[in-house]
Formats: structure tokens, C-alpha cells, sequence
């Protein structure tokens, strides 16, 4: 493949610099790069592009940035001018800042902007030469592109009326030739205030993207020697190609920092490892630490958290082991980006879809604290998408980031829960549809972020206000999945986003049996007597637990699930025990027992507690 086919880019670049009077050059511009000028060998993109320019034919190309001024070390002196337009050019009648410091070698730096824009100007209409200007950095030139400062705009004035020199439009024997021209790079455009391109035929854009596939096999090919792997990409095609997918995203500098990383080992691993080594500073993923072992006892883990909800646990393992064995597309396969399992949790209030959730997270990543949660409802307004990927730049908030971006650049392997989904904007959703199709989604500040190593699960109450606890379970499942249905495809009008869900829409059922209500109430009272023993020492006691128990469930009731169940206990035991332990806070409670025990022991399904002291 010839060099500049890995780079289409630097054809429509050459192009430009022929009759525009600026270009800018943004995106990837700080990588290395294959430069075809250069006898074939890896180069700075910003060399590249000089190499291109006079190539072109300029004559004098100046190179400058704000921190060391004009580069002599690539930047030519500026000829074809008269002694006396040199010397206006370097007289103080430009003196807007401090000249002193900006001496290199007997020539002036023109370090400061308030400098070099007039100087630029000046040698534009000045010189006779064909002459490229090339501002490197140029991100930190202006500040917000909607407050610019009075300086600012000036320079941006001084710009404009240089590339009026730029160019000659004298239709003439000459009209063909090239002229002056000013390349501004960038990595991120929007930095650039818009009123110096928009509209503006005299300017150009052009993108350097990050390396794609045949850039990047082309660099693994002539720099395999130097990468340390158990793999041998040599003869193995297969690990060649799934390598080479698997560093989709990263730019050539990510690879060649990559190849060191693997060199500084002192024992070779697989690619998968080293990537996760480089990516998130941790050689082995947690997917990586599940087992066949493990995954055989999944409903039973999460079981011990989420009661009464075995279907959706079935279809929960399901998922895990699609990613896991790799059916999904997404697990031991480099090259699927995609989120590790997608869900949709929908159902009565209080039936365990968080706690699922949470339990997923802890069962998978080892940790509870890996499921992060998002409540929709605070997303329900046009804009907010700006809350999770980050502001745009120039608008308030733009350097904290996105509240989303930051959460998976922070903690890669984790479970994403979107609670009550159908409260966020419709906006919002149209994000979630690059994170399930791609795995990816660029934040505000032009970060790509990626979601390989999550699980995203969404929850929602569509339609629990039209169901009852008296329905046959198939018949409310079966209602839960037509209104999920029906609210995309009806309502928001996005079946896109439904079809990326698939199948996994999981319909959670009220709880029918009354002993797993007791077991919920045991559960979560577990919370608060490890509590009392570790705050007062004394540890609780129950005459017929299981009676209490199941009293406290018949009161809660179906409806309301085990949220209900909590607002029970909280009414019927926990603010009675508070007063209690109130009441004698000048006891030493320490090795003592607090007996609970009904009122009426011939009656405890009454609900009421008394509580002594042992």
C-alpha cells in the first residue's frame, strides 16, 4: 500500500495549501505519522505537514508557536524583501509587548503574540516570496470564542487582513502560481473562534483522524520486533488481526508507548493483558477472572440478595454468559467494542431491580460500589445531555467533564444503571444509542470514552400504575414488555433504541410468596442489628422470629414490594428500637441482649413489638 494511502488526508491538504489563503489542520496532530517525504519514515505530524509545504513549493516557511516563539530549527529567515521593509518589519513600531526576552541568537523570536501578529502581517504584504506561516498550539491562542477579549479580536482582525495578502486573484500568466498562506494546527478546532472560518472561502478545514486499520497494521508490521507479547503476530494471523482491532482508538504514539510498556515487563503477556495494563493500569480484567465455576453458581450468589425474582436472575446468567464465552460478540473477542451485556429492567416499585443490579456488580467486579447509578428523572430537561458527556467548549462547567465520560474514565469495569429511563429526555437517549452501537462516546472536552468493559442496565416502572398484584404473573410480564414497547416506539419514537436492547428486556414480577417477604425483612434487618452490636455492643435477640417476620410482610403487603416492606419495618421496629436504645443511652448496653417480642404473643400478626433489656 503506498504511504499516502494510509493517510488520505495529507492528499486533500497538499490540495488546499494550492489556492487556499489559510488551512486548518486539527484532530490527531500531535501523533507521529508515516511521512512519505521523508524516505518513509515515522515523523511528527507537524514535520509531515512542512514536508508537504515545500514540497509545494514555498520558498520560506516559518514556524511558530507561543511558548518558544519562531523555531529557527525548521523556520527559513525571511528573504526577497528590501533592507528597508526588513528593517520596518523588525523596528519597534509593532512593540505592543516585551521584545527583550525574545532575542535567539541576534533574531527576534516574536514570542509574544502581541508581536507576532503584526509581524506575520507585515511579511505577508512585504514579501515577494511564497511564504507559509505555520501556527503550532494554536488551541492556546484565543480564550472563549464567545468572550473574546480586545486583543483578541484585534489579532483576529490582524489574521483576516493577512490572508487577504495571501492569495493573488490578478487573472494573469500568473494566476496559477501559489501564494503566501497561514496553516493553523490545532487539536481541537473548536478552540478557533468560528468568526475567523465560517463562511470564510478563503479558509479550509482538515481533519487528521486517528490511525485506522491499515495504519495501524502497517506500524505493528514494521515495528513487530519491538513488541513484547507471549503471541507470535509473526506467523499467528488470527492474533495479528485481533490485536490490530483491539487498538482501534489508539494513535500511533498510544502503540509505540504500548511496545515500550511490554519491553519494561519482566515477564512477556498477552496483548489482551498488556492493553489493560496501558489502558487502566491493571493487568488482568475482572472478565478475565470469571470462571465456568463461578458463572454455575450466579443465580445462586444473586439470588441470595434479589428474592422472588428468579426469572429475571435466569436471564440476567444469560447475558453474563453470552459475554463471557464470547456468543455476544463482546468477550474474548478484541474486536467488538461494544458494552459486555445490555438490560432493561422493567416492573412493580420495590421487587429488586436495583438490588440486582447492585448484586451484578458485586458478583462480577467484586464490588458493590462498581454499580454506578444515574436517576434519570434529573435528566429530563433538552440540555442535559450536557450534564453526562460535559459542556461544550467555551460554556460554563466545560472543564469538570461529564458526569458519565468521568465515571467510566474513573472506574472502566463497572455496571451502569440508568434508573427510571423513561423520565430522561429524549435527547439523552439518542447518546445511548453510540454507547450500545459502538461502546463509545466522545465528552465535551473531545475525549473518546469507551464502554467495552461495562454492563449497562436500565430500569423503569413503565406502566406499574396499571397492573395489580392480583394478575397472573405471565399476564404482567407481558403487559411490563407491550408498554416498554409501546413508550419507544409510540412515544419517543426511537424503535433504534429499543432494537439495540434486543431481548433483554426483563420483566420483574410482584412478589407472590409471603416467605419470601420474611426472608427479604430477615435480609435487610441484618443491616441494622450488625449495627446496634457495633455501635452499643449489645446484640439483638427475637422471641419467634419467623412469626415477627412474616407479621411485618402480611402488613407491608404485595403492592408495594420491598420498599414497602422497609417502610414498615421502619415504623413497626426501627424507630421503636431507637427510642428504646434512646431512652437508656445512660446504660451501659455492652454483652447485653435486646429482646423484641410481640405485644400479644397469642397475636404477633397485629404487627406490635415490645423490647426488653437482658
Amino acid at each position: 500500500m503506498a504511504d499516502e494511502e494510509l493517510n488520505p488526508w495529507l492528499e486533500r491538504f497538499s490540495r488546499d495549501i494550492g489556492y487556499k489563503s489559510s488551512v486548518i489542520v486539527f484532530g490527531n496532530t500531535t501523533d507521529i505519522m508515516l511521512n512519505p517525504k521523508n524516505s518513509g519514515r515515522y515523523d511528527s505530524v507537524i514535520n509531515t505537514i512542512i514536508s508537504y509545504i515545500r514540497e509545494k513549493g514555498y520558498k520560506q516557511v516559518i514556524k511558530w508557536d507561543r511558548v518558544d516563539g519562531i523555531d529557527y530549527g525548521v523556520s527559513d529567515d525571511v528573504r526577497g524583501i528590501s533592507a528597508q521593509e526588513k528593517q520596518q518589519i523588525n523596528s519597534s513600531d509593532y512593540n505592543l509587548g516585551e521584545f527583550s526576552n525574545n532575542v535567539t541568537q541576534g533574531r527576534n523570536s516574536y514570542k509574544a503574540l502581541d508581536e507576532f501578529f503584526p509581524y506575520m502581517l507585515n511579511v505577508m504584504k512585504n514579501s515577494s516570496n511564497k511564504t507559509a506561516f505555520i501556527l503550532d498550539y494554536s488551541d492556546y491562542i484565543f480564550g472563549n470564542a464567545n468572550s473574546l477579549s480586545e486583543k483578541e479580536r484585534d489579532y483576529l482582525a490582524i489574521l483576516a487582513k493577512t490572508l487577504e495578502a495571501g492569495q493573488s486573484y490578478s487573472m494573469n500568466s500568473s494566476f496559477a502560481d501559489i501564494g503566501n498562506i497561514v496553516i493553523i494546527v490545532a487539536h481541537n478546532n473548536a478552540m478557533i473562534p468560528p468568526a475567523f472560518y465560517l463562511n470564510n472561502s478563503m479558509v479550509s478545514s482538515v481533519s487528521v483522524p486517528l490511525p485506522g486499520r491499515n495504519e495501524r497494521e502497517d506500524f505493528i508490521n514494521r515495528n513487530e520486533a519491538c513488541l513484547n507479547i507471549i503471541q507470535d503476530i509473526k506467523f499467528d494471523k488470527t492474533a495479528k488481526d485481533d490485536l490490530i482491532d483491539a487498538l482501534d482508538g489508539f494513535s500511533l504514539k498510544d502503540i509505540a508507548q504500548m511496545m515500550k510498556l511490554s519491553r519494561q515487563m519482566s515477564e512477556r503477556m498477552s496483548f489482551e493483558k498488556l492493553i489493560n495494563l496501558f489502558k487502566y493500569g491493571e493487568k488482568v480484567s475482572p472478565w478475565e477472572e470469571l470462571s465456568k465455576d463461578k458463572l454455575k453458581r450466579i443465580e445462586e450468589e444473586l439470588g441470595k440478595r434479589v428474592k422472588g425474582q428468579a426469572d429475571a436472575i435466569s436471564k440476567v446468567k444469560d447475558v453474563i454468559i453470552r459475554a463471557y464465552t464470547g456468543f455476544s460478540g463482546l468477550q474474548h473477542s478484541s474486536k467488538q467494542k461494544k458494552p459486555k451485556g445490555t438490560l432493561f429492567f422493567v416492573g412493580p416499585t420495590g421487587v429488586g431491580k436495583t438490588e440486582l443490579a447492585k448484586s451484578l456488580a458485586s458478583f462480577v467486579f467484586g464490588d458493590e460500589n462498581a454499580c454506578i447509578r444515574f436517576d434519570m428523572s434529573e435528566y429530563n430537561h433538552e440540555h442535559s445531555d450536557q450534564r453526562l458527556v460535559g459542556a461544550p467548549p467555551g460554556y460554563v462547567g466545560y472543564e469538570a467533564g461529564g458526569q458519565l465520560t468521568n465515571a467510566v474514565k474513573e472506574k472502566p469495569f463497572c455496571v451502569l444503571l440508568f434508573d427510571e429511563i423513561e423520565k430522561a429526555h429524549g435527547r439523552i437517549l439518542d447518546k445511548f444509542l453510540q454507547v450500545l452501537e459502538d461502546g463509545r462516546l466522545t465528552d465535551g472536552k473531545g475525549e473518546t470514552v469507551y464502554f467495552s468493559e461495562t454492563i449497562i442496565i436500565f430500569t423503569s416502572n413503565i406502566g406499574a400504575a396499571e397492573v395489580s398484584s392480583e394478575m397472573d404473573p405471565r399476564e404482567v410480564r407481558k403487559h411490563f414488555v407491550e408498554k416498554v414497547q409501546k413508550h419507544f416506539i409510540e412515544k419517543l419514537g426511537r424503535p433504534e433504541l429499543l432494537n439495540r436492547i434486543g431481548d433483554n428486556i426483563v420483566a420483574f414480577n410482584f412478589i407472590e410468596d409471603q416467605a419470601v417477604f420474611t426472608d427479604i425483612a430477615k435480609l435487610k434487618f441484618k443491616t441494622i442489628e450488625d449495627f446496634v452490636e457495633e455501635r452499643y455492643g449489645a446484640k439483638i435477640v427475637f422471641e419467634n422470629e419467623d412469626d415477627i417476620f412474616k407479621s411485618i410482610g402480611k402488613k407491608a403487603g404485595k403492592q408495594n414490594g420491598g420498599r414497602g416492606l422497609l417502610n414498615v419495618m421502619e415504623e413497626v421496629i426501627i424507630n421503636p428500637l431507637s427510642e428504646f436504645i434512646f431512652d437508656r443511652s445512660d446504660i451501659v448496653l455492652k454483652n447485653r441482649q435486646i429482646l423484641i417480642k410481640p405485644m400479644n404473643p397469642k397475636n404477633p400478626e397485629l404487627g406490635m413489638f415490645e423490647f426488653e433489656l437482658k
